[in-house]
């Protein structure tokens, strides 16, 4: 299991923050999330382009680096 951090932008409010981690939670091999407004821990087995996307499909004008 490896652990990715991701920088965030355009996360400002406890409901943009469960948006991030709903759909980080959904990437197929994530085993658990971190997370606070500028930034994302996440555990398992997910790929870090898999982690940027599933930020950006929510068309929120959240951005992960």
């Amino acid at each position: 299991m490896s652990r990715i951090n991701l920088a965030l932008e355009g996360v400002t409010t406890p409901e943009d923050l469960n948006r991030v981690t709903t759909a980080l939670m959904m990437v197929d091999g994530v085993e658990s999330v971190d997370i606070g407004r500028d930034w994302a821990e996440v555990e398992g087995n997910a790929t870090r382009a898999a982690l940027i996307k599933a930020v950006s499909e929510l068309k929120q004008g959240y951005v992960a680096r």
